[in-house]
């Protein structure tokens, strides 16, 4: 089952949960450029110029997350790609498996900027470049 958690509701959620693992699924530049959860792991699910899917990225998630039934969170910039991503996990045999609504950026506001409304950084959750 996918669960839709906001960002403060995962972060508690990740600190409870030690087997837990926090999977962000945005491209190599917003991960390293934008920012990110410290402790995230970065599996892109697609990436840029082509932006095809990761046909690797189940492969690549079960590499870090070896039980299956132990909670996955699944971060991107605004919550579509995660739950795409999530979606796959879930048809791999993932069990328990949280996309994080608002993503990392949160949507755009009235003037079309990301950050303002909601999202990880938006809600003062531990973030870092590079």
């Amino acid at each position: 089952m996918i669960k839709n958690l906001n960002p403060q509701q995962t972060w508690t959620l990740w600190q409870e949960h030690s087997n837990a693992v926090l999977v962000d699924v945005r491209t190599k530049m917003e991960h390293v450029f934008v920012g990110h959860p410290p402790g995230a792991i970065h599996i892109a699910w697609k990436e840029a110029p082509d932006w095809q899917i990761n046909t690797d990225f189940v492969s690549e998630v079960e590499k870090h997350q070896l039980d299956k039934t132990a909670p996955v969170l699944l971060l991107c910039r605004s919550g579509q790609r995660s739950l795409e991503a999530a979606m796959a996990l879930q048809a791999a045999g993932f069990t328990d498996l949280i996309n994080i609504v608002d993503g990392f950026e949160g949507p755009l506001d009235q003037q079309q900027h990301r950050g303002q409304i909601a999202g990880w950084r938006h809600d003062g959750l531990p973030w870092r470049q590079g």
